[in-house]
């Protein structure tokens, strides 16, 4: 029995949760397969050049494996990466990524994206892997988002960098340690410190 391109293309994405057209094209899928996949129904076009199935179940960070798709290279960061952990009950209205100094730098499309540039030493440091909707997503664990937040105060707010890093502490998501450890690497230390200090004084 033969196998259609629209059966290749139904099963990968089966496997994968959502894809690239450049992903399609990779795997000998033409882009008239697509096009015509989309017309019929049978393919959902989320933004420009990404598809998921119609009956895929959507996750409560579906933003943020789309934005994982659009930008490969980056990783969920500050308060998309506090939301993601679960540090704050701020929905920020875009996905905040970082991105190498050098990187490529996405097109406003939706989901609207925050582009932040990190050194290749903080970029690489501390990233966790995690599957959303079968696409694996790229994320700043705790101790560093948290630091992170307090080096970009001013672009997300001094209250929601504060707010992650009392979350952290108070679930135990990350220790004392661990935070200072993250924020001396990052240059901010001497600011964090004496919040660290106040937060668990009577731990």
């Amino acid at each position: 029995m033969m196998i259609t391109q629209q059966d290749q293309a139904i099963d990968l994405l089966r496997t994968r949760g959502m894809m690239r057209l450049s992903e399609f094209l990779r795997a000998g899928i033409t882009a008239a397969t697509i096009g015509r996949m989309v017309r019929a129904g049978h393919l959902n076009r989320l933004s420009r050049g990404i598809y998921q199935l119609p009956d895929a179940p959507l996750d409560f960070n579906h933003s943020l494996a789309e934005a994982a798709k659009r930008v490969p290279a980056g990783v969920v960061c500050l308060t998309s990466a506090l939301a993601y952990h679960e540090l704050t009950d701020q929905l920020p209205r875009a996905v905040w990524m970082a991105i190498g100094t050098n990187g490529w730098t996405p097109k406003p499309r939706w989901p609207a994206l925050r582009i932040v540039r990190f050194t290749d030493a903080l970029l690489t440091d501390d990233v966790i892997t995690v599957p959303i909707e079968k696409v694996p997503v790229k994320v700043f664990g705790v101790a560093k988002t948290v630091a992170d937040c307090f080096r970009h105060r001013r672009k997300i707010g001094h209250a929601v960098a504060l707010e992650g890093l009392q979350q952290a502490l108070l679930q135990r998501k990350a220790t004392p340690a661990e935070i200072a450890r993250h924020a001396a690497r990052g240059g901010v230390a001497t600011i964090i410190q004496p919040y660290l200090e106040a937060l668990t004084a009577n731990a």
